[in-house]
């Protein structure tokens, strides 16, 4: 929206900051950031109120989980509404990209909000059917998926890039959008698989939309995708401004998130935002470089795959508790060890994708 300031200007005065994404970045991380410090004790302060009990614990997950019963949940809608409200304020909101990718973290966000008002309502671990919220999902990643391939440059529409082969591009045809909505809907589930303790979602999504955001504004740029040599895809550098917020929005949270937890963002926050780095990763035609930048993430799910699957089969477990973080936790590491070393992973991931920008 302060864009169109830049009409207030002669080409050198302060009005010409608005036309640099950088600088817009800047101002919707820091809007974000101020946005989740003034509301984040007030909106805590409100769902304490009204969920009373808070959100429900598994009563077969550790034993160390039981002290956090009574913390409030839906935490998500703080880092919501600082990032569309930062978005919305320092975007484009012509760019189609951009659009797209705050239909899916809304949409997202309110099947998560569903899904936890059922939990918090009936105090108890069970939501929304799973099946319905995998419909819905679904549907969301559909409309997303062919959204953004109809704004994808005639070369790339319905192509699948292939990181560090970077000549190379695969083409799906009609299979394209199964398999955007495939890494949406994975994404933004596996997410929600790994917030499981106090801060170990928020700050690898944090640095996953870091890493995209920059690869967003790097193939949004004809000059600096000709010195890379990777994919142009004009008018995804917008997304590096809907990435800043997300940051500054999940630090405002990660306030409040910080062990021990004043609140859990609940799927209200961890499927919006899975589904956000899926959207961002397919409208920058970097889906298989999003399952490096986000390979905790992975991790994660398939933990819980590969735990289902062999225990249907054999009878046995392969970790002691699925998702992966939970192993370590009766394994007897510390929930802040946990914590802050799948961090250290998450920023090695996201190096390592970041880094395929130039291999080749």
């Amino acid at each position: 929206m302060l864009y169109w300031l830049t009409d207030l200007s002669d080409g050198g005065d302060f009005f010409n900051l608005f036309r640099y994404i950088s600088f817009r970045a800047g101002g919707a991380f820091f809007t974000a950031l101020i946005f989740g410090f003034i509301f984040g004790q007030p909106l805590i302060n409100l769902l304490r109120a009204k969920q009373g009990r808070g959100q429900p614990i598994r009563d077969d997950g550790p034993e160390s989980h039981f002290a956090k019963a009574g913390t409030p949940t839906m935490g998500g809608l703080l880092i919501l509404s600082a990032l569309v409200f930062s978005t919305l304020l320092w975007a484009r909101i012509d760019n189609p990209y951009v659009l797209m990718i705050l239909f899916v973290t809304l949409s997202f966000g309110a099947i998560g909000f569903a899904d936890d008002y059922a939990k918090v309502s009936k105090n108890n671990t069970k939501g929304v059917s799973g099946k319905i919220r995998m419909g819905l999902g679904l549907l969301v990643a559909a409309i997303a998926s062919y959204w953004a391939s109809c704004y994808h440059p005639d070369g790339l529409a319905y192509q699948l890039a292939v990181p560090v082969f970077k000549d190379t591009l695969l083409n799906l045809g009609i299979f394209f959008v199964p398999f955007s909505m495939i890494v949406i809907v994975g994404a933004a589930n596996a997410v929600n698989l790994t917030d499981g303790l106090d801060g170990l979602a928020i700050m690898p999504v944090m640095i996953a939309a870091a890493a995209l955001g920059v690869i967003a504004y790097t193939v949004g740029r004809v000059d600096f995708t000709d010195y890379l040599d990777v994919h142009y895809v004009p008018g995804t550098g917008e997304i590096l401004i809907f990435s800043s917020a997300l940051i500054g929005g999940g630090l405002g949270f990660l306030w409040y998130n910080a062990p021990p937890a004043a609140v859990f963002m609940g799927d209200t926050g961890s499927l919006a935002l899975g589904g956000a780095l899926g959207a961002i990763a397919v409208a920058t035609k970097h889906e298989i470089v999003l399952a490096i930048v986000g390979g905790l993430f992975v991790a994660e799910a398939l933990s819980v795959i590969i735990q289902v699957l062999y225990f249907k089969r054999t009878g046995k477990r392969v970790f002691l508790m699925a998702p992966i973080h939970h192993h370590f936790e009766k394994k007897g590491w510390a929930e802040p060890q946990i914590v802050i070393r799948f961090w250290i992973i998450s920023l090695v991931l996201a190096l390592i994708g970041l880094a395929t920008l130039k291999l080749r």
